[in-house]
């Protein structure tokens, strides 16, 4: 009888232990990844109907989460990545195609604030973006990577521009102060490898890991899995290396949802997966038998519409399709009201969490998109000139008066001359949008 009460006294303490810990687990801030695609539109994801590649990770994330089929980020990556990393439109803090104001906080330095281990592993580009001869004065100006909130980074580009070296074989990274060649590396799996070492590390403390993917912005080099990989020639140039870049994509996404599943971490870990513009000028992909020509850099869906992920396991119901307007200003309050933050006090932010929709709410969606470009001054970026439109799910109002309707006019090829009730309805909404930007400083 006394063997049996101690057995029992056991059993219960085993199981008042394990209780203990996972109520700890639950009350434990949620770990964030943050993917962000360079140079890839929504066209070219197989969940969001592509054809032309084989995504299967990105889309299993996207059957067991949330995919929003309205995303729209800026036609070119610095003013995306600048909103992304502030949650404020690039006329609050802008300085040069580039270049990061080194006054400005990051996601990095609030998720800090929180408690959260920070990391950060692939593309940088805020310093020095400019040749020696172009534009000298914004020569060794922006933000340096040790300055950006992160406990720990691996990146490629943080120097000057002519030192950046290769982003893919053998690639000229920094990492945590340290600049070095990795000679017979490929950038993408030093980057991963990276991120899934420091999850190891802190796998028992709330993290927050910020991945700007190299991939798949040019120039169009084979990948470890290419046939021509073996051959030598890493770094040869081609239109028909962009297959395989989008495919290895996917395949080093998978290697970090991988370690999250390995170390049951992914119950706990909000992914978020974004672009930072439109697919490259040049590359067509298919929709079924649609052909979606890429037009990163144009104002176009083609140049600023882009796919957009959500997984929480245990948290976002498996395949969710939210038409909710999503913009690069909105990652950084979802973050926080994940962690169970707010802004801080006096925080300019633009956007607006979409939290609530992975959690099955409604929420409180944006009623339109507003976006200004102009990425001057920098280098090759004369050609470009001011641009300004608000939009909806159906229309989209430019500031010089054009008005389309998309659904029937994707290319933006006629715009509205004759009005019917439902264009007049949205023009007035979409312009009070422009003016009220306007009126704070736009």
């Amino acid at each position: 009888m006394a063997h049996a009460t101690r057995r029992d006294f056991l059993r219960t303490a085993g199981l008042g232990a394990l209780a203990a810990r996972f109520a700890s687990a639950a009350a434990r801030k949620p770990n964030i990844v943050m993917i962000l695609a360079d140079d890839l539109g929504y066209e070219a994801l197989g969940c969001y109907g592509g054809t032309s590649y084989k995504t299967p990770v990105l889309d299993q994330l996207a059957a067991s989460g949330v995919r929003f089929t309205h995303a729209y980020a800026q036609p070119l990556c610095t003013p995306t990545r600048l909103q992304l990393m502030t949650g404020k439109y690039n006329f609050r803090n802008w300085l040069a195609f580039g270049l990061m104001d080194p006054k400005e906080r990051t996601f990095g330095h609030l998720m800090g604030d929180l408690g959260y281990k920070t990391c950060i592993a692939g593309k940088w580009q805020f310093w020095s973006y400019n040749p020696p001869d172009y534009e000298p004065e914004w020569r060794a100006k922006g933000k340096l990577a040790k300055d950006a909130g992160f406990d720990e980074w691996c990146l490629w580009h943080t120097g000057h521009t002519e030192d950046k070296g290769s982003r893919y074989a053998d690639p000229v990274v920094e990492e945590n102060g340290s600049v070095k060649k990795l000679d017979g590396g490929y950038g993408p799996d030093v980057y991963t490898g990276f991120i899934n070492r420091f999850i190891e590390k802190h796998r028992s403390e709330p993290f927050f890991v910020y991945y700007p993917m190299a991939l798949t912005h040019g120039p169009f080099n084979p990948t470890p899995r290419s046939a021509d990989w073996a051959s030598g020639n890493r770094l040869k140039s081609d239109k028909k290396y962009f297959r395989d870049m989008v495919e290895y994509m996917d395949l080093a996404i998978g290697r970090v949802v991988s370690k999250l599943d390995e170390l049951g971490l992914r119950e706990n870990t909000l992914i978020l997966y974004f672009s930072d513009n439109g697919t490259p000028l040049g590359i067509t992909s298919m929709m079924g038998s649609k052909a979606v020509a890429g037009g990163k850099g144009m104002s176009t869906d083609a140049g600023t519409r882009v796919p957009c992920i959500a997984n929480w396991k245990g948290v976002t119901r498996g395949g969710v399709v939210s038409d909710d307007l999503i913009d690069s200003t909105d990652f950084l309050p979802t973050m926080l009201e994940a962690a169970g933050a707010k802004l801080p006090k006096g925080y300019q932010c633009d956007g607006r969490s979409f939290l609530p929709r992975l959690q099955g709410k409604k929420g409180n969606p944006r009623e339109a998109i507003y976006l200004r470009h102009d990425p001057r001054p920098g280098w090759d970026k004369k050609q470009f000139r001011l641009t300004i439109f608000a939009r909806d799910q159906r229309y989209k109002l430019y500031s010089d008066g054009r008005l389309y309707h998309i659904p029937a006019d994707e290319l933006e090829q006629h715009p509205i001359t004759m009005p019917d009730t439902a264009s007049q309805k949205a023009r007035r909404k979409l312009q009070a949008v422009i003016d009220r930007m306007k009126a704070e400083g736009a």
